[in-house]
């Protein structure tokens, strides 16, 4: 993990601001966003949303990935970074020593307890070496499943590289894991590495592409033969990414519209599931499209509707892995936060901190509603400085 100070992402608008030699009003003119608005999330008296975010980097030429700010390594993983790198490059160069299936199978077992968990430093030492075995395996053996495999590898590289905002690594991840399931009919994995391609159109702030990546897919899936449970489970999936995105759209009237589509047609789908299933690497079912509903209902400016969900957060989150309890933790923060619930958000965001500690240092939202808190909080507070030392975050 990142053993460097990464600012927050508010501190990283003040910072890129003024390596342009921008003032403050000519920021805000250019991105269309309010100068009050851009003051006070410089200096860190409100949170920068991701929709402000992505205003700010197209007024910048940048994504909004870039505007959050990429997450660092620390020194004895750049050394794997580059490893996983030069993997990715050599998608088509296989080794020449088979690879068994069992040696896939565990790999990927584990690399979806690390994913769940949020333990990027196994991940990054893990991932080089399967994804060159998966890639051996998937070429050996040239069937569905094991380029399907290959796909689930690649769409875990994608993971790690968003969540760093490493936008340049995502990319191609997604492209490869396309690739991937392109080399055998595998409609379920189409749409699964479709969601993750979506996902980079949501890190890049081009959320109006990102929709129609999610809507051609689902119209894929209707199309396909599948079971009715894999129809359900591609549809539902593809469902959580189109509301992510709607709940990102500039106008948020229309964002309301788009994203209600999504999440009605997502519990239907999860209708079908009596708990949240696991597949390729990712969850669903109830559970986590109650986590989404959460989520986008805060990214649309409606706090009181994202609380008024669930009386009983830890009951919804229950059995659910870090990957997904501790963002909904975070975003449960945000929105208590613009209600002004501070000591309410603080104890939300030491939950999510608690639960996937590695977090603290990558996930952009958690990072700057700690900034935020730290800001508003003029006095000193033991958990804030507490949370500070794990996010590396100055208070």
């Amino acid at each position: 993990m990142g053993t460097t100070t990464d600012p927050a992402p508010g501190a990283n608008v003040s910072a890129l601001r003024k390596t342009r030699g921008w003032s403050q009003s000519a920021l805000a003119r250019r991105a269309n966003v309010s100068l009050s608005q851009l003051s006070k999330i410089e200096v860190g008296d409100r949170a920068l949303t991701p929709a402000v975010a992505a205003a700010l980097g197209r007024a910048f030429g940048m994504t909004m990935a870039e505007v959050l700010g990429r997450a660092s390594v620390a020194a004895a993983d750049e050394q794997r970074l580059s490893a996983l790198r030069s993997a990715v490059r050599d998608y088509d160069m296989p080794e020449h020593q088979s690879v068994p299936e069992g040696r896939i199978t565990a790999g990927l077992e584990a690399a979806d307890r690390h994913r769940d968990a949020v333990d990027v430093a196994r991940l990054i030492k893990m991932l080089p070496a399967l994804l060159r075995d998966a890639t051996t395996y998937a070429h050996t053996e040239n069937t569905s499943g094991a380029w399907s495999a290959l796909a689930d590898v690649y769409s875990t590289v994608y993971w790690l590289a968003a969540r760093h905002r490493w936008m340049d690594m995502a990319e191609l991840a997604v492209t490869r894991q396309r690739w991937g399931v392109e080399q055998q009919p595998n409609p379920l994995g189409e749409a699964f590495a479709a969601r993750d391609r979506a996902g980079t159109y949501l890190n890049f702030g081009a959320v109006e592409r990102g929709l129609d990546v999610v809507d051609r897919a689902i119209a894929t899936v209707q199309a396909a033969q599948l079971s009715t449970t894999d129809r359900d489970l591609a549809v539902g999936i593809l469902n959580l990414r189109g509301m992510t995105l709607a709940g990102r759209l500039t106008d948020k009237r229309e964002g309301r519209r788009e994203a209600e589509r999504h999440i009605q047609s997502a519990w239907r789908a999860a209708d079908s599931f009596d708990r949240d299933v696991d597949a390729h690497g990712l969850t669903f079912g109830p559970q986590n499209t109650f986590t989404h509903v959460l989520a986008t209902h805060v990214d649309l400016g409606r706090p009181r509707a994202a609380l008024a969900l669930t009386d009983d957060l830890d009951t919804a989150l229950a059995g659910l892995p870090p990957t997904r309890g501790a963002p909904t933790r975070i975003n449960a923060a945000r929105a208590q936060l613009d209600l002004g619930d501070r000591d309410g958000a603080l104890e939300n965001l030491s939950i999510a901190f608690d639960a996937a500690p590695q977090m603290a240092r990558i996930h952009p939202m958690g990072r700057e509603v700690l900034r935020v808190l730290a800001s508003l909080h003029r006095r000193s507070n033991p958990q804030l400085v507490r949370l500070s030392k794990l996010s590396g975050i100055s208070l």
